[in-house]
């Protein structure tokens, strides 16, 4: 399982998954074309999230391939922070929940996996959380 991320809610309409670009940025550092400060470039504050509250993903990481990534979302909106705001896994329910009570208005949530101990990072996938949709596990981005 790679983490409860993969399974919030999201709607299958506005879900873009980053997996192929994923691929290809591993491939081209494998095969020398970028170097590792080119991938392993993540912002100290998401690295510090990835510590402190990533969900777990059980995958080593690609490129250092001595630490396990972990998944960090960030949610975007109205009524949110312009930087957007950190949230876990737990709270990403409780956000729909609460937009359900205001006027419409998406909350977009950006998963990011971040390897803690080499800094790559990747954004993983994308969707929006919206009010009124069912329930969908999310398929797995690997």
């Amino acid at each position: 399982m790679l983490g409860s991320l993969r399974c919030v809610l999201a709607a299958a309409a506005g879900e873009i998954d980053y997996r192929l670009a994923r691929r290809q940025r591993i491939s081209a550092f494998r095969k020398g074309r970028l170097g590792r400060n080119e991938v392993c470039d993540a912002h100290p504050e998401l690295v510090r999230a990835a510590r402190n509250i990533g969900e777990p993903t059980g995958e080593t990481c690609p490129i250092c391939e001595d630490a396990d990534l972990v998944l960090v979302s960030y949610v975007f909106g109205p009524k949110m922070p312009s930087s957007g705001r950190c949230v876990t896994s737990a709270e990403l329910p409780r956000l729909r929940r609460k937009l359900a009570g205001q006027t419409p208005g998406d909350l977009a949530c950006y998963v990011v996996e971040v390897c803690p101990a080499c800094s790559w990072n990747h954004l993983a996938r994308t969707f929006l959380l919206t009010p009124g949709r069912g329930r969908r596990p999310a398929a797995s981005s690997r």
